[in-house]
């Protein structure tokens, strides 16, 4: 089992990943950051993404769509954003990792979140 700090390092390790951070979106707070940098901070970052993971819930509702996100994954031009939602008892958190889109596997990072969301400890 892992801590936050631990975690957020493992996603860190994650080719190609250039910032990460564990988010409360009932709050918007993060828990934790690792990475980012002048061209991205995180602490805004979470802040704008737990808009999204709202946003998105809410219109799961009104489409009375009874299912969970896994994840949100927002593509850029050069960059990757994956938002991990996670299944915890009772916490509305996601793992945010941004990765860089020439030295990134997609596929293999959403796998690797999967894994380190399975280990964390909150």
């Amino acid at each position: 089992m892992m801590n936050i700090e631990t975690a957020l390092k493992e996603a860190m390790a994650i080719d190609g990943a250039t910032g990460a951070a564990l988010v409360d979106y009932g709050s918007g707070m993060s828990l934790g950051t690792i990475g980012g940098g002048r061209g991205l901070d995180l602490e805004v970052a979470a802040a704008g993404n737990t808009e999204v993971v709202r946003a998105k819930l809410r219109t799961m509702s009104s489409l009375a769509i009874n299912d969970e996100i896994e994840d949100i994954l927002i593509t850029l031009s050069g960059q990757y954003h994956i938002i991990r939602l996670l299944k915890t008892a009772g916490g509305q958190l996601f793992l945010y990792l941004v990765l860089d889109r020439e030295r990134s596997n997609l596929a293999l990072a959403r796998h690797n979140l999967r894994n380190i969301e399975r280990q964390m400890t909150l």
